[in-house]
Order: structure tokens, then C-alpha cells, then sequence
């Protein structure tokens, strides 16, 4: 990784800017290049002089090609992340996560990037699943937002068909972890919640399931898939499933008694995977990925960075 220089798309979001402290903890001279249209940007990294700044949206074929000259390898994170969001707007969806993702293979065939990393999904991929999802099954999108990755895949695993571009999709389980202020899924809404001293809606009964990894070992195994230029499709999860009940339980601990914790429910709400969570047996085999950090340990270094963010 220290002769590249990559590029990463969205840089500036929560997975970014995680993934750009792990790049500076294992190589610090790696050269960087962010391309960020400042929409989902968090607080706190430090200015690195060998950090180049771009401002711009992927949307924007010029502005990707600017950003691209140069670079050997391309981290794709940008993109419309929100399922409820893409049910709304199924339009901005599309023009973010596949015409987006076009215009960042297209840059990077002209570029002569060696290596494309891409931000997928697991769960709205595929619904609601019984056992662990893994990558031989049959996608089967639940909503317009994993409609549209399963477009960004496609074009990914065409432009290695067609023009020999290697690219490896990494389809993330529910991350959580430092830096989540403006994520909107489950773990960082409930520390805003309970920071606000307001109450935690739950849709459905707390029974539903998810596979959360925390930020630190998916931006590890990003690098990894880098280090050895791994093709193809890979999930990135813990491997483990955890209701939202279950969930709770354990944020109640890592909280204490000084932080309430009321819980109202409400009813499902259409489009939501109910239960999944993902078989990391390829990943593992294809670059050694092993998430090392439990979930317990996980919330309580994020609970611990939601509240030194209030002080």
C-alpha cells in the first residue's frame, strides 16, 4: 500500500474517515486522495498534508476524472446509503449509487486504476433471510436502495468482464462505531436518543435481527482486500446475528444507570429486512478477514466517543 495512491470517494463520511485512520495507522506515507461532495462530512479527523482535498459529487463525470488522474487504486464509499430514503426518492438512488458508480468505473478504465474497492450492501440485497446470507445466493432486493446496488454491482463485475478493470464489492453488514454522528442506522440513532434524553422508537417488536461490525475491522479488511487486490464479491459482517432486543440489553449496560433508557414501539414499516445477517467465509479465506472486536466493546468505545463529543 505505501507506493499507491487512492483515491476514496465519500472520504469524509463516517466509513471514510475511519478508513483513512486505519490507512494512517499502517501506512503513513500512502498519498490520499478525497473526493467528498460535503453532504454526510464528520468532525474530528486532523488535517495530514498528504491528504488531497477535492470538493465535488459523484454525479459529476468531470469532476471524478479529476480526481482519479493518478491515482493506482479507487475506494468507492459514496453513495445514497438510506433504505427508507430510497423508497421515497427511488429516483436519487439510482442517479447516485449506479450512475455514480458508472461514472467512477468509467473514470477509472481511463485513469488506468489497478484496483477498485466498492461499497455494497447484504441485507437489502436480499430481504429477509433464515440462515446466513453469503454470496452464491440469488439477490432479491427489498427496496429501491438495494435495487440500486445490485445496478452498481453489476456494472462493476462488467467493466472486469469487458475491459479487465479488478474490482472487489464489499457488501457491508450494519456498521457502527467512533465518527457515526450523521449515520442513520440503529446504534448510532440510539446514542443521539439517549444523549437527547428522548425516547428510542422501535418498528416491530424488537425482534428483528442484524449483523453489526464494528467500523475498525471493516475499514481492516478494506485494506486487506487491497493489500492482495481481491476480485469479486465479498461480505464483511461479524458473522453473528443480534436482535434489537438483544441490542438494547447491551447498550443499557455499556450506558449505566445515569442514562434512561425508554423504549416505545411502533409498527414495521414497509421495505425493512426483518433478519439477516452474513456468512464471512470467503472474505476470510480471500484475504484473512477476521473482525476481532466483540459488540459489547465495540458500543462502548462508540458510546465513549458520543459522549467526549459532548464534552
Amino acid at each position: 500500500m505505501a507506493r499507491q495512491k487512492i483515491l476514496i470517494t465519500g472520504g469524509r463520511g463516517f466509513i471514510g474517515t475511519n478508513l483513512i485512520r486505519r490507512i494512517r495507522d499502517k501506512s503513513p506515507e500512502t498519498e490520499l486522495v478525497v473526493l467528498d461532495n460535503g453532504s454526510m462530512t464528520v468532525p474530528g479527523l486532523p488535517a495530514d498534508a498528504t491528504i488531497v482535498d477535492q470538493d465535488g459529487d459523484i454525479r459529476d463525470m468531470a469532476a471524478v476524472r479529476r480526481a482519479a488522474s493518478g491515482c493506482t487504486a479507487i475506494v468507492h464509499l459514496a453513495g445514497q446509503t438510506r433504505v427508507v430514503e430510497s423508497i421515497q426518492d427511488p429516483v436519487l438512488g439510482f442517479e447516485v449509487n449506479a450512475r455514480g458508480t458508472l461514472n467512477v468505473l468509467l473514470a477509472a478504465r481511463e485513469a488506468g486504476i489497478e484496483h477498485v474497492v466498492l461499497a455494497s450492501t447484504g441485507g437489502a440485497m436480499f430481504g429477509d433471510a433464515a440462515g446466513p446470507i453469503h454470496e452464491d445466493m440469488l439477490p432479491m432486493p427489498s427496496s429501491p436502495y438495494g435495487a440500486s446496488k445490485l445496478a452498481m454491482e453489476g456494472y462493476a463485475h462488467a467493466f472486469a468482464g469487458s475491459y479487465g478493470l479488478p474490482s472487489a464489492v464489499m457488501r457491508f453488514a450494519n456498521v457502527y462505531g467512533p465518527y457515526s454522528t450523521r449515520k442513520g442506522s440503529i446504534i448510532a440513532h440510539l446514542f443521539r436518543q439517549i444523549l437527547a434524553g428522548e425516547p428510542i422508537t422501535i418498528y416491530g417488536d424488537g425482534s428483528q435481527a442484524r449483523d453489526f461490525v464494528f467500523v475498525d475491522d471493516l475499514c481492516d479488511g478494506i485494506v486487506e482486500a487491497m493489500d492482495v487486490k481481491a476480485s469479486g464479491i465479498f461480505h464483511l459482517g461479524s458473522g453473528s446475528p443480534t436482535s434489537l432486543t438483544e441490542l438494547l440489553e447491551k447498550v443499557g449496560r455499556v450506558i449505566g444507570p445515569d442514562w434512561p433508557l425508554e423504549v416505545r414501539y411502533a409498527p414495521w414499516r414497509a421495505g425493512e429486512v426483518r433478519r439477516t445477517h452474513t456468512s464471512i467465509a470467503k472474505a476470510a479465506r480471500a484475504f484473512r478477514y477476521s473482525p476481532k472486536t466483540g459488540l459489547e466493546a465495540g458500543l462502548q468505545a462508540t458510546w465513549q466517543w458520543f459522549l467526549d463529543r459532548e464534552r
